[in-house]
């Protein structure tokens, strides 16, 4: 379950990273050029989105890798990771499976009694 937990883990975070550089770089985006109406419209919580870009997948990526090793602080991680996800982006087509893999992963991580065999 550890193993799972570390591969769901490290990939929902890379999935999130190309997410958080999608959403960080619109509301740069927006910031610099401007709104344009019904195209490109600012969101209503920047500071959100741009923290949870950043944040997010580096939980993902860092609880993943502890899945071996510390496997309730890697859930914890991953999970608060995945609520990071939910909360700035929602779900959606783009977000259901990093949400979905870290949650998933935190959740074996918590559930792991003992380590993994070979």
């Amino acid at each position: 379950m550890r193993n799972a937990a570390l591969t769901l883990g490290v990939i929902a975070g890379l999935i999130g990273l190309v997410v958080g550089f999608f959403g960080y770089g619109y509301t740069v985006f927006v910031d610099r050029f401007g709104e344009v109406a019904d195209v490109a419209e600012q969101v209503e919580n920047v500071a959100l989105i741009r923290a949870a870009s950043l944040i997010s997948p580096i939980l993902a990526i860092a609880g993943g890798a502890m899945a071996r090793s510390q496997n309730i602080a890697a859930g914890v991680l991953m999970l608060v990771s995945a609520a990071g996800m939910f909360w700035a982006f929602g779900f959606g087509v783009f977000t259901m499976f990093p949400i979905a893999m870290c949650a998933l992963g935190g959740l074996l991580a918590l559930l792991a009694r003992q380590p993994d065999t070979a």
